[in-house]
């Protein structure tokens, strides 16, 4: 069984940055892909950005290339979501998730931080 708990949201202006942690319990957290996922309000939820058990290899959506980073720390068993110039349309709650039986289905879910982005 893996938790996991997502900080570092909040409300920052457009421009902006904020780094997402996601930390996770387990010992075989280093064996999964890790993703981020967020849903905005009245939206479906979306993939975001993962990362492979090593770190070796990330996806990102279209509309974040370039401007978010995703990363892991199989020490810290934490998974993080670098997000610079921020848009307005980034404004959602952001869940971590790790072991993907499909590309959009994860085994194991976080409860959310929301991230809000000022116009």
């Amino acid at each position: 069984q893996v938790q996991l708990v997502e900080s570092g949201g909040g409300l920052v202006q457009a421009g902006g940055s904020l780094r997402l942690s996601c930390a996770a319990s387990g010992r075989t957290f280093s064996r999964y892909t890790m993703a981020w996922f967020r849903q905005a309000p009245g939206k479906e939820r979306e993939f975001v950005a993962s990362i492979s058990w090593s770190g070796g290899n990330t996806y990102y959506t279209d509309s974040v290339k370039g401007r978010f980073t995703i990363s892991r720390d199989n020490a810290k068993n934490t998974v993080y979501l670098q997000m610079n110039s921020l848009k307005p349309d980034d404004t959602a709650v952001y869940y971590c998730a790790a072991d993907p039986k499909t590309p959009s289905v994860y085994r194991y879910w976080g409860q959310g931080t929301q991230v809000t982005v000022s116009s």
